[in-house]
């Protein structure tokens, strides 16, 4: 385990198909599992894994945490209580295509917000990368078909998909301030408590304006996924793997999401691929190792 948190861009690479996943699930329970209780619920299991892992350490890094709980409130509210939120809530009216491309837009907004807030600049080789990948997400979203963004129409589910995509930009430059000092694990823990603080407001008006979870076997399962795998995995690799290459490369690997995507509908909804779909995953991967490949740091 301890080699697996030494590489970073594995550690990235397994959040891309974790997050990937999560969009599949959102999606497919929208009928009926609210996006607040989805949320809710979602991080509530979480924090239950989490906490095991941060409780030995709370006593000796409690100043530390004190002095940090702006970063850390911060860091909560943007990362647990909205991202994810926005972005079942994007799922609940937009098609798959307008959300894959809106939240493909993630590394650009993160490169632009770390340029004005940390003045960091992309290596030439590090914007080729970017925008090979990005190149690679639009070949995969418009099905090899340019002309399929002219009748892309923006409906509410665009709108909070865009807040994601902002939300989510924010939170991962943000974790250049996160306190140090502190266990990854107890950071994460108190970032989760904050996001649960947020959602359990939200989703009891959910529930008090009837729409509750409608409870089975496979709505368990696929909540208790997004927990398992999306929450807690994926926020512990991501903030890992950020952490050791910075917010510009980092957010990048956003841009695996559109071909794990792919592959998971091959694989789950019996769907044939296409000559684009090889395409479009070998541009995205060859935008990351031009961007990896690139040794100085970022700036």
């Amino acid at each position: 385990m301890r080699r697996l948190f030494d590489r970073p861009y594995l550690l990235l690479t397994l959040t891309a198909l974790f997050w990937s996943g999560n969009m599949v699930v959102g999606r497919a329970i929208r009928g009926e599992v609210p996006p607040l209780g989805l949320a809710f619920w979602r991080w509530t299991l979480a924090f239950m894994l989490i906490v095991p892992f941060a409780w030995p350490h709370l006593r000796s890094q409690w100043p530390q945490l004190k002095r940090g709980w702006r970063p850390i409130v911060l860091l909560g509210a943007l990362g647990v209580g909205g991202y994810n939120t926005f972005a079942y809530l994007a799922l609940q009216h937009t098609s798959a295509i307008n959300a894959t491309m809106l939240n493909s837009l993630i590394p650009v907004a993160t490169i632009l917000l770390a340029r004005v807030l940390l003045a960091r600049h992309l290596h030439r080789l590090e914007g080729l990368g970017v925008a090979l990948s990005l190149i690679g997400v639009s070949v995969i979203v418009t099905r090899g078909d340019p002309a399929t963004l002219l009748s892309l129409q923006l409906n509410p589910g665009d709108f909070w998909m865009l807040i994601a995509v902002l939300d989510w930009g924010l939170y991962t430059v943000g974790l250049h301030w996160r306190p140090k000092g502190v266990d990854p694990m107890l950071m994460l823990a108190a970032m989760t408590l904050v996001g649960i603080a947020i959602l359990a407001p939200l989703w009891a008006w959910e529930l008090a304006n009837g729409q509750p979870i409608m409870l089975d076997g496979g709505n368990a399962l696929a909540i208790a996924y997004t927990a398992i795998f999306p929450g807690f995995l994926g926020y512990v690799f991501y903030n890992r793997g950020v952490g050791m290459v910075g917010p510009n490369r980092g957010s990048l690997f956003i841009h695996l999401m559109p071909a794990f995507g792919t592959v998971l509908s091959i694989i789950f909804l019996g769907e044939l691929p296409a000559a684009f779909h090889g395409l479009g995953i070998a541009l995205i991967l060859g935008g990351i190792w031009l961007t990896t490949r690139h040794t100085a740091k970022a700036g």
